[in-house]
């Protein structure tokens, strides 16, 4: 549990202020005091400043035979423009347990992008009074892993290109020395990613000299495609004139001018990599099978084939490591991998959840967030990210809005930045009731893979008690394990207790 000495008591003001100025009212405790509460020694941990840490997974090694945490997970009904709250309710949750019920406990929560932060989503680091600090650099560089990922990512695209423009101006002996160049002894050798390559193609011999001209051919040229090429470059911000653009067009390419494009670096397959990934050596194995596109053939060519698995795993080897934070209320975070739930599944990484199980111990409790709705982040969790990582969470929070279910009812249109329609600020119980069944449907959904699921409603200062009641036995009589009116966001953990204080709902 956490300590008197991390745990942090919060002087709340009403109305909420910006969550900025929220943050930046609290000074953040060294992280080296975080890590002393989770047993951390500073061996476990590499310092990036004052209040961030890279949590090495020789921790996991450390405790291999320990027994692990609870294990929770936190989605939501189908978004809207409004936005329901989940990374607010995942952190808001974590302080209620951490400082308010003894418990000892570890938020987990992606990395965000930067292009997002910088658009009219904003950040992700919760909000209000639970939030993770420092936010402002929780939501930009933190300690470098999209970076990694954006560098990896391109040097990769560069291979591709410069591997069509070699072999299409090479004979297949140029080629073959370039690739297998004698040393100054005269002597040839395969590296070992050579090996892959050559077992790949059915080739077993291990000596250079011993390949046959058609061999070499077959070996050295990957004869790949250009229009089969899947994989684009990658950058952190949102450039819409990047999404489509021409490549090539410098006299020394010698008019080898292709179309491809930029996409945003969390989209980056080394991303999805990167949060599925249980250990450095089942990443570089990952990273080597990725197809980039086809042979002329139609064969899949990956970046083994293309012999940069090492160097990608190289430029990722920190980025392996989950960064630890904390909370405004001190408790701790392990922040880690952000890849979309649209493109990719949408979660944290295995590696984070299974450090803070095993931290956390018998009787703590582990939280991570699923992103977007509970229909494609918490079952692509379920489907994807715990069928790799073997774990089985024990509940699941689905978080629901009286405004978000209003719209899901029928409400009228809402565009994020433009004030809201009276609809949303006024009582509406009809319409609330009308929009529950879409809460029904990601509580049946949740409930199929036997986790317990517990609906977390995220008040609002124009909710009524009719619409919360109305939320509350539409959950109920749909399956859920509980259903708790939350006020978090106005209250930090506090407002996470469900009996603390209790609320008054009746009319």
């Amino acid at each position: 549990m956490a300590s008197s000495k991390t745990v942090r008591k919060l002087q709340v003001v009403s109305p909420v202020p910006a969550d900025i100025d929220i943050a930046n009212s609290v000074e953040p405790l060294h992280i080296s005091e975080i890590a002393q509460e989770l047993n951390l020694k500073p061996n476990h941990y590499d310092l990036y400043g004052k209040y961030k840490a890279k949590v090495l997974l020789s921790v996991l090694d450390e405790l291999e035979g320990s027994a692990d945490g609870y294990y929770v997970v936190v989605g939501g009904i189908t978004p809207t423009p409004l936005g329901e709250g989940k990374s607010t309710t995942t952190v808001g949750l974590c302080q209620a347990l951490g400082a308010f019920l003894d418990k000892k406990v570890v938020t987990c929560l992606r990395q965000p992008s930067q292009g997002p932060t910088f658009g009219i989503k904003g950040g992700a680091a919760g909000g209000g009074y639970s939030q993770v600090i420092p936010m402002d650099e929780f939501n930009l560089h933190l300690t470098g892993d999209i970076h990694a990922i954006t560098a990896a990512n391109n040097l990769l695209a560069a291979a591709i290109d410069t591997r069509i423009f070699h072999e299409a101006s090479q004979s297949d002996k140029a080629l073959f020395n370039r690739l297998c160049p004698p040393n100054k002894e005269g002597e040839r050798s395969f590296s070992n990613i050579m090996f892959r390559r050559l077992k790949k193609l059915g080739i077993s011999k291990t000596k250079p000299e011993d390949l046959t001209p058609e061999e070499i051919n077959r070996f050295a040229r990957l004869d790949i495609d250009p229009a089969s090429i899947t994989w684009r470059r990658v950058m952190d911000v949102n450039d819409r004139f990047l999404r489509k653009i021409t490549i090539g067009q410098g006299p020394e390419e010698k008019g080898m001018v292709r179309e491809t494009g930029f996409d945003i670096s969390v989209a980056s397959e080394i991303m999805a990599v990167l949060a599925l990934t249980t250990s450095l050596a089942d990443m570089r194995e990952r990273l080597g099978k990725m197809v980039i596109g086809n042979s002329k053939a139609g064969d899949p060519i990956t970046a083994d084939d293309l012999g940069v698995g090492g160097a990608l795993t190289v430029l990722m080897k920190d980025a392996i490591n989950p960064t630890l934070m904390q909370t405004l209320e001190g408790t701790p975070v392990l922040v880690h991998a952000g890849p979309f739930a649209n493109i990719a599944h949408g979660n944290s990484s295995i590696v984070a959840d299974k450090i803070a199980l095993k931290l956390v111990g018998p009787g703590g409790f582990v939280v991570t967030e699923a992103g977007f709705g509970a229909d494609i982040g918490a079952e692509k969790f379920m489907n994807i990210k715990c069928r790799y990582s073997g774990l089985t969470p024990q509940c699941a929070v689905i978080v629901a809005t009286i405004r978000a279910l209003k719209m899901h009812g029928g409400g009228p249109q809402v565009v994020a930045g433009k004030p809201l329609d009276h609809a949303y600020l006024n009582e509406n119980v009809a319409l609330v009731e009308a929009g529950c069944v879409n809460l029904a449907r990601h509580i049946a959904n949740t409930k199929a893979y036997g986790a317990n699921v517990v609906v977390a409603v995220n008040m609002f200062a124009t909710d009524s008690k009719a619409e919360l009641n109305a939320v509350r036995n539409a959950a109920m009589a749909a399956g859920a394990f509980d259903a708790v009116v939350c006020s978090h966001h106005a209250h930090g953990g506090k407002g996470a207790v469900s009996d603390l204080p209790p609320l008054d709902l009746t009319n």
